[in-house]
């Protein structure tokens, strides 16, 4: 197994988390009027477990789901920053750093 398959499907299932969380927002915030959009977000978030379960033929459960996790909130933060506008205090700008000191922790073996 390649040994950054961890890595890329969590980045790979926080994608689909930071797409379909900033369509939800967008919709929250007028962007988008389609009410459709609720059943396109549970139609991607479908196909989270399936994604996960390959995955754990790289890693084990509960590392996985931390890479997934820590990563989701990394590109969240990023699409929040950059898409919308949202501005974040020092304090949590050092918790952002914090998660990818992490992540990068968790992937050394």
């Amino acid at each position: 197994m390649v040994p950054y398959a961890p890595y890329l499907y969590a980045l790979y299932m926080a994608s689909v988390d930071g797409f379909a969380m900033a369509m939800l927002k967008a919709k929250h915030l007028g962007f988008i009027k389609n009410m459709f959009i609720f059943p396109i977000t549970m139609l991607i978030y479908s196909f989270q477990p399936l994604i996960f379960y390959k995955s754990l033929s790289s890693e084990s459960m509960s590392i996985m789901n931390v890479l997934w996790d820590v990563m989701s909130d990394v590109i969240v933060a990023l699409i929040g920053y950059f898409v919308f506008g949202e501005v974040f205090t020092i304090q949590q700008c050092i918790g952002i750093v914090f998660c990818v000191i992490g992540i990068t922790l968790l992937g050394v073996k």
